[in-house]
């Protein structure tokens, strides 16, 4: 199981589910930012410890924490 916490630089993954153990209230404005199952994510930058990754989904860039990204399973 790969996570996007787990994603490097310059690759590109496919969303497959969220987990259950995430904040609800942070998943529902994920989705509305277009973090849907299916959605392409190219990450583009982690910060010099890990924290946090900067990522494209949907042609614009967002930024979540290791603790968020971990919650997002991809392939």
């Amino acid at each position: 199981m790969k996570t996007l916490k787990d994603t490097k630089p310059g690759e590109t993954v496919t969303i497959v589910k969220y987990h259950k153990t995430g904040d609800i209230d942070l998943r529902r404005h994920l989705l509305g930012m277009g973090f849907v199952k299916g959605a392409e994510i190219t990450v583009k930058k982690v910060a010099t410890f890990g924290d946090p990754i900067e990522m494209s989904v949907k042609g614009y860039s967002v930024c979540l924490r290791k603790d968020e990204a971990k919650n997002i399973e991809v392939k």
